[in-house]
């Protein structure tokens, strides 16, 4: 009899995206299992577009129910396996509940000693691993050898586009001309990440037009309407403002027609490197917020990282992170040139 799983990570696009190693990880080493996601509405085109995510079940769905139906929903899905990748004291109380045979949680919750019969000593705030590496230490119950290096847990890190993009979307990236780029920047984190600052993003988005390369700036539609200064100022280097205008299985789709994006550490980071595309991220060196925890897993992903120690005045500044705002947008530009020698032939 084949086992289901039910992986709880009820936080942001960024950090379902490196849980999916979990969810390859359990086909790997239970053949014919069944593996959900537990997670945000907004996260379900992730979960749709992973190929070893088999359905999703809607945390914000389950919270609009009593009590009681709660529990039964819970146990309509069938899931012998629960991991608590993302802890959360309703879930666990549920998952208990609902009679789930192994449930599994980190020892640092108190809730997790009363609710979880598998635990697994974890601190993420102190380990050297990466996200990805200390999502998949929650499998240790499960198989002695469920860790792995940061290679092959990159490796599990994929997604396809579930939906076509719409012609009008592939006729704007298909109309450029020899070895011109197609680049997507992503200048906010919705407080996710630190910010890179709009006069830096500004600045590149002028520097890769002058080198001949097109510009699409995306974002919410909140982040539109506070770019909006910025993009009339910045117009005649932007070849398409897509801010708002894309729900999420299309943003995956454009993203994957795209030859790359430049952002902070935020889900569109992950998400473009997921798909396999050039995904350069920029980063602070301070400690948990660094690369060698966020850094995006992928084929052609890459970060940029000021070679500083932790620096104390960004942490008590936040706003004014100087270690992330001392990367030249010169530096970016580089790191992208380099993306042209992987463009496909006549491109």
């Amino acid at each position: 009899m084949s086992r289901t799983f039910l992986i709880s990570r009820t936080d942001a696009i960024g950090d379902v995206v490196l849980t999916l190693p979990v969810a390859g990880r359990l086909k790997q080493l239970f053949p014919g299992c069944r593996v959900l996601l537990l997670g945000r509405d907004y996260t379900r085109a992730v979960a749709e577009a992973c190929p070893w995510v088999d359905d999703f079940m809607s945390f914000d769905e389950l919270q609009q129910l009593p009590p009681n139906q709660q529990v039964a929903a819970l146990r309509v899905v069938g899931a012998d396996t629960i991991l608590h990748i993302f802890p959360n004291k309703d879930l666990a109380r549920l998952a208990l509940l609902a009679g789930i045979k192994v449930r599994i949680g980190t020892r640092n919750r108190w809730f997790h000693w009363l609710t979880c019969n598998r635990m697994v000593k974890l601190s993420r705030k102190n380990s050297d691993l990466h996200e990805s590496q200390l999502n998949l230490a929650l499998l240790a119950p499960l198989a002695e050898s469920a860790l792995l290096p940061l290679s092959e847990a990159s490796s599990l890190v994929k997604l396809t586009p579930t939906v076509p993009l719409r012609p009008e979307l592939q006729h704007l990236l298909a109309n450029r001309q020899p070895g011109q780029l197609n680049v997507v920047l992503h200048p906010r984190s919705r407080g996710s990440a630190r910010e890179w600052g709009l006069p830096h993003f500004g600045q590149l988005a002028r520097l890769l037009h002058e080198a001949g390369h097109r510009v699409f700036v995306t974002g919410t539609t909140a982040e539109g309407e506070e770019l909006r200064d910025w993009l009339i100022e910045h117009r005649p280097y932007v070849a398409a403002e897509l801010t708002g205008q894309l729900a999420l299985p299309e943003f995956i789709a454009f993203l994957a027609a795209a030859d790359g994006l430049v952002a902070g550490s935020t889900g569109p980071l992950h998400l473009a490197a997921a798909l396999g595309r050039h995904a350069l991220g920029l980063y602070p060196p301070i400690r948990p917020m660094h690369p060698g925890r966020w850094a995006p897993l992928g084929l052609h992903a890459e970060y940029l990282v000021i070679d500083r120690p932790d620096c104390q005045d960004c942490r008590t500044k936040p706003v004014a992170c100087t270690c992330i705002k001392a990367l030249e947008p010169a530096l970016a530009l580089a790191r992208v040139q380099q993306w042209q020698r992987r463009l496909p032939v006549g491109s």
